[in-house]
């Protein structure tokens, strides 16, 4: 019901606007006297300066607020931007009120918008696996090689020094992976380890071969995950407060169980990003999801297609 109130409240807002609008247009003069005019612009600039501080403080530590801050900032730019063009307009300063919302304040609002989408989900890239990156995976070179990147940037040389493989076969992996988005080239000829969320790609828009192979894949993930889950539950009274979880039942349609899935792995990849590397106060989390629907529901979609 509240949401609904305020879907409501929103289309009359903009359905008032319209006409309100209309009459400041043809009512207003084109000219006219303010006091405080010093105060109104000095306050609005303080408040633009304090925006900017926050967003710059929250975004440094990937706070949940920093998006709606940037946005709100980026809001604020544009308005100053507009405001100062217009209200310049045929003086000695137009053009420079000009120059600075094209150089500064639009292109700033730009880069905070972007960068509160980023901050959202992560900033981390998505590829659609492929049957040559489950080939890739199965490789025992490949998870050595992420391993050594894992530790932070290394040289193909280094990684040979580490792992003891032929640098012929460093090479291929890397260029493998390269092509898959998990590794990039850096300066000094480093390799860097690249966050990826890899999305399972759709079964109708594969060939028979590649469908079996990435079908074979997720079989085999999915075992490796009930050994883990198995291995979890034994171990749960020895992670005490490490482990967390929840269960929930809901009634969702398939678009909307897809945005529900889009909306959790921004978040996982938000947060995956936080730390780099390693510390001591930072411990290695498996994090996973499942939804799928009940007994209960399988029995009734049967019933209900018995019956038609």
């Amino acid at each position: 019901m509240t949401r609904r109130l305020l879907l409501v409240l929103l289309a009359v807002c903009a359905a008032v606007l319209l006409p309100w609008t209309t009459y400041l247009g043809h009512t207003l003069p084109t000219s006219y006297r303010a006091d405080g005019w010093r105060v109104a612009w000095v306050g609005f600039d303080i408040g633009l300066l304090l925006l900017l501080a926050a967003a710059l403080w929250l975004g440094q530590r990937r706070h949940p607020m920093a998006t709606s801050v940037m946005t709100a900032t980026a809001a604020l730019l544009v308005a100053d931007a507009w405001f100062d063009i217009v209200l310049d307009w045929g003086s000695d300063d137009a053009w420079v009120s000009v120059a600075s919302a094209v150089v500064i304040e639009i292109p700033l609002a730009v880069v905070l918008f972007v960068s509160g989408r980023q901050l959202l989900s992560g900033g981390m890239a998505r590829h659609t696996l492929t049957a040559q990156d489950v080939e890739l995976q199965r490789r025992p070179s490949t998870s050595q090689v992420l391993d050594v990147l894992d530790q932070g940037p290394a040289t193909a040389d280094r990684i040979q020094e580490v792992t003891g493989l032929e640098s012929s076969v460093v090479d291929e992996t890397l260029r493998g992976l390269r092509r898959s988005r998990h590794v990039r080239r850096g300066r000094g000829g480093r390799w860097i380890a690249v966050p990826i969320s890899l999305q399972r790609p759709a079964s109708d828009s594969l060939d028979p071969a590649d469908r079996e192979t990435i079908e074979a894949f997720y079989d085999s993930k999915l075992h490796q995950e009930l050994e883990l889950f198995e291995w979890a539950a034994a171990q749960h009274a020895v992670l005490a407060d490490w482990t967390k979880g929840s269960r929930s039942r809901m009634l969702l349609t398939e678009r909307e169980l897809i945005r529900f899935d889009h909306e959790y792995l921004d978040l996982v990849m938000r947060y995956a990003q936080l730390h780099g590397v390693p510390t001591r106060q930072t411990r290695e989390l498996a994090v996973r999801w499942y939804a799928f629907p009940t007994p209960e529901d399988q029995e009734r979609v049967a019933a209900a297609g018995a019956t038609d």
